[in-house]
């Protein structure tokens, strides 16, 4: 698909809005990437004060699991709500020169991975000292990890594309992920770590682990970090199968309002 062999053949242009982007959210800061780190770390302390002490979950390395499913959501909140006002921050820029748009959402999305990117080797480190036994698989966080950033591109290119016909997009959105978030096994567990209370409700259990398309690639991703286990086989699936289906939505969408993109910016 062009949408995405655009990024071959555009790719200085591409890294040209990377650091456009880069260096627009880091201007003027004194700590610099360091900020990207302050925030995910907060709420691990703040979540784990409250889940790991005060209510006291029997998750194991409870402080890893926080981690490492917060790596995984703030890459995909952060790339939505930046990518779905993307085209449009970008307006003035795009009704001047014609260039393939997408770069811009695709832009901001790397922008975030710099971010996910350090949160998944600090990971690999601390699941490497923490958990010995997951030295056979914590390397599979890697690929998993790359189909989860195909699954967020794909999603974001879509908003992105959407909220220039329906500004409203953006404020739907900034208010569906928080409770999105929450009913994200984040900071809970679907498996055998889940809470008492909801063992007899298998199928809200299973609406949450197959109804949300965040679930199964954060819980894909984290078991080979958390515990060192290999994800199971139908996450895998779900997680390939979703990143697939969100890049082709992502470019048909795309092609089909290419043409009108600067017209309704």
């Amino acid at each position: 698909m062009a949408v995405y062999t655009d990024l071959v053949r555009y790719r200085e242009l591409f890294a040209n809005l990377f650091r456009r982007n880069f260096h627009a959210k880091y201007r003027g800061s004194v700590l610099g990437l360091a900020w990207s780190l302050v925030n995910p770390l907060a709420l691990m302390g703040v979540y784990l004060l409250v889940f790991g002490v005060i209510i006291k979950q029997t998750i194991p390395h409870y402080g890893l699991y926080l981690l490492s499913g917060i790596a995984c959501w703030t890459l995909f909140a952060t790339s939505l709500q930046a990518g779905s006002r993307s085209l449009v921050d970008s307006a003035e820029l795009i009704k001047k020169v014609r260039f393939p748009r997408q770069l811009v959402a695709f832009a901001v999305v790397a922008t975030q991975l710099v971010t996910f990117a350090l949160m998944l080797a600090i990971l690999i480190v601390l699941s490497l000292v923490f958990v010995p036994h997951a030295r056979a698989t914590v390397w599979l966080s890697i690929p998993l990890a790359a189909l989860f950033v195909c699954l967020v591109a794909g999603v974001s290119l879509v908003v992105a594309c959407l909220n220039v016909l329906f500004r409203d997009i953006e404020h739907i959105l900034a208010a569906a992920l928080l409770p999105w978030f929450f009913l994200t096994p984040i900071l809970w567990s679907l498996g055998k770590y889940a809470p008492a209370s909801a063992q007899g409700h298998h199928k809200l259990l299973d609406v949450l682990h197959w109804g949300n398309f965040v679930a199964p690639p954060v819980i894909a991703v984290r078991e080979t970090i958390w515990l060192g286990d290999i994800p199971s086989l139908a996450d895998v699936i779900y997680l390939v199968v979703a990143a697939a289906v969100a890049l082709g939505a992502g470019a048909l969408l795309f092609e089909r309002l290419d043409d009108r993109i600067a017209v309704e910016l």
